[in-house]
């Protein structure tokens, strides 16, 4: 079981396509899907939590509490899973919301990884977790384009780039509207930005 999911680690990073293609193939539950989903929010949040403890800069009010960051984290989530579903289909798209599920949950593990070796790295040298962030934020769009092709059957990385952008802008006017209707000041955010 470790050797696999170190092999599709390493295969993500080096054939995305393959791996979007075999994650899709497993046609999880909603039941899985909902577990996975779970899983990677959490863990997610408990990196969250550690990284407050190991750098504690003040955060805005919504994040100074992981249970509230965790509540984010999986809004945010199911919001860009709904932005990269409905942006591909612009561009004719053909993914399901359980493909794009099992690809962003899939991401969010991955990412996971990326926060270990961050709060590992990071009181080390800031200077190299700095361009580790760089690094793997490239690497991590990279991948994003790939599986967004696969999903929507794309076979066009212009599309998948499309979807991101289009999606990611319906995403952050959704944002918009609903932080004015709970009453959050976005410019009190920007500090924070």
């Amino acid at each position: 079981m470790g050797q696999m999911a170190l092999t599709l680690v390493l295969r993500s990073l080096t054939e995305p396509r393959l791996v979007a293609r075999w994650l899709i193939g497993l046609r999880l539950s909603n039941e899985a899907l909902l577990t996975c989903f779970a899983l990677v929010v959490i863990l997610n949040t408990l990196l969250f939590g550690v990284a407050v403890l190991v750098d504690p800069t003040p955060l805005p009010w919504f994040l100074a509490q992981p249970s509230v960051y965790g509540v984010l984290q999986a809004g945010s989530l199911l919001a860009t899973m709904l932005a990269f579903l409905w942006g591909g289909r612009l561009f004719s798209g053909a993914a399901r919301l359980a493909d794009i599920a099992v690809l962003v949950i899939w991401l969010q593990a991955l990412r996971a990884l990326v926060q270990v070796a961050l709060l590992i790295l990071m009181p080390a040298s800031a200077f190299l977790g700095g361009l580790a962030v760089s690094l793997t934020s490239v690497i991590g769009f990279w991948i994003l384009l790939h599986f967004l092709d696969e999903a929507h059957g794309f076979g066009s990385l212009l599309k998948a780039l499309g979807t991101i952008v289009f999606g990611l802008m319906g995403m952050a006017f959704a944002l918009s509207i609903l932080l004015t209707l709970i009453g959050v000041d976005p410019t009190g955010i920007n500090g924070y930005v």
